[in-house]
């Protein structure tokens, strides 16, 4: 029987998970919410991330098959960026104690900066779709991002989505619901491998990660049909806005 102090706190985290993965189907970032409130309510780091990692797995695997039933997502890409989505994530979730998070942080803080004041002030960035084909230099960029961002997804995470949807549009070229569609598959490949290392750790609330995920299983529904309802032009705002969200969050944990 659930006391009334937990109860609380599941129904707060609960809350946050919804609101983390409707956000996040539609342009990432949706870490900044979910993992500071599993930090928040008293969960110990490793156990916030593996119990988080579990939530959001469950919301981009419900959100992934949105996009690929509405054919936003290209599986002649996927097919080539897909393994090294899942080495990189679990050689991230594997090294995850070996490199103090603090300098990683600053490191993405400048990245995912960047991208959201480029965004900002590119007026055509993600508007349309600008895909013209694959070579093979653009794969090989496919699989170097798609490499980089799993190991960065396992290891850390914040601004996997954005990062990704980013990469996506700069190398080929689509719109926001294109690269969307795409990142959301390899977000789940990284989230599934990441949520595979942490298990065998023994990493996982189960307590709190299964009534998470399933309100994260709805937030996902709802936010994936809003960005496929609503086009590139609604969702390239909050893509930026969520962008330096991120930035301002990563800058006060520095700070503070």
């Amino acid at each position: 029987m659930l006391t009334t102090a937990l109860a609380i706190k599941l129904g707060l985290l609960c809350v946050a998970g919804f609101i983390a993965a409707f956000v996040d189907s539609i342009a990432g970032g949706g870490g900044l919410i979910s993992l500071p409130a599993f930090l928040m309510a008293g969960i110990p780091p490793y156990f916030a991330l593996g119990t988080n990692k579990f939530s959001a797995t469950a919301a981009s695997c419900t959100s992934s098959i949105k996009y690929i039933k509405s054919g936003k997502a290209n599986f002649e890409l996927l097919k080539y960026l897909i393994p090294f989505t899942a080495v990189g994530a679990f050689l991230g979730a594997s090294t995850v104690l070996a490199i103090k998070q603090e300098y990683l942080q600053a490191m993405v803080l400048v990245m995912i900066l960047a991208v959201g004041i480029y965004s900002l002030f590119s007026k055509t960035m993600g508007t349309e779709d600008r895909f013209t084909g694959f070579t093979k230099r653009n794969i090989l960029y496919g699989i170097l991002l798609a490499f980089g961002i799993g190991f960065y997804d396992g290891f850390f995470g914040p601004g996997t989505g954005s990062f990704l949807i980013f990469g996506m549009i700069g190398i080929y070229g689509f719109d926001f619901i294109q690269a969307g569609g795409n990142a959301r598959v390899l977000n789940f490949v990284s989230n599934v491998t990441s949520l595979i290392r942490f298990a065998i750790q023994g990493k996982v609330y189960l307590v709190f990660g299964v009534p998470v995920a399933i309100s994260m299983i709805i937030g996902a529904r709802m936010g994936t049909k809003f960005a496929l309802k609503n086009g590139a032009k609604v969702v390239k705002p909050i893509f930026v806005t969520m962008s330096l969200a991120v930035a301002a969050k990563m800058l006060y944990s520095l700070i503070w």
